[in-house]
């Protein structure tokens, strides 16, 4: 059993990073997802998958808060939303997924910004609260990120972030409907095998 496959969302879990708060999605936070994705829409579906027709209704939070606690409890992906910690302002989100344990211990990190907190530095704080995360918390021993070439500013963010690029990967991911070539990045855990509590982390 995974390290914190018991934590549900309203059990307090807390990601504390410069400026940002991360937790699970909980039902409440609909509204304000839901606004911040709509408004964001011309600015997010680049970089995305196609968003099915219903993608903003309610009933479709339901089934990715769903899929979230399945995923949790199988050890395989923790997502959280980002919060401003000025003011509690929903800005994003990042999920750590694809988590491998055995002899790999990895996991890869997926993220999106709204639109009105982009160029705010919020995300590159998530980026690096979840890897802290990750790296203390779960125990991983590496991490993963990939984005579309032509997103320099995603580049620019894992490169702050300390990820190393590491190659090319051609017709990497269904983006927008079409198989895109990704750029591939790489952290490994500085802490060397090291296992200590992350301050940063509540629960």
């Amino acid at each position: 059993m995974a390290l914190l496959d018991w934590i549900a969302p309203e059990s307090g879990l807390r990601v504390e990073g410069q400026g940002v708060v991360l937790r699970p999605p909980r039902a409440a936070d609909y509204e304000p997802w839901r606004d911040l994705r709509a408004a964001s829409r011309a600015f997010l579906q680049p970089w995305e998958p196609t968003w099915p027709a219903d993608d903003l209704s309610r009933a479709a939070f339901r089934r990715r808060l769903a899929a979230y606690a399945r995923d949790r409890e199988l050890g395989a992906a923790y997502a959280f939303f980002v919060f401003r910690a000025a003011d509690e302002a929903l800005s994003g989100g990042i999920t750590l997924s694809n988590v491998r344990r055995g002899v790999a211990q990895m996991g890869t990190i997926g993220y999106w910004c709204g639109q009105p907190y982009a160029r705010q530095g919020l995300t590159l704080a998530a980026v690096r609260a979840m890897s802290d995360f990750a790296f203390r918390t779960l125990g991983l021993h590496r991490l993963e990120a990939a984005c579309i070439p032509e997103n320099q500013p995603s580049r620019d963010l894992l490169l702050k972030a300390d990820f190393a690029e590491e190659g090319y990967a051609k017709a990497y991911l269904k983006i927008n409907g079409v198989w895109r070539d990704h750029v591939l990045f790489g952290l490994v855990s500085p802490l060397k095998g090291v296992e200590r509590p992350d301050e940063g982390v509540s629960v």
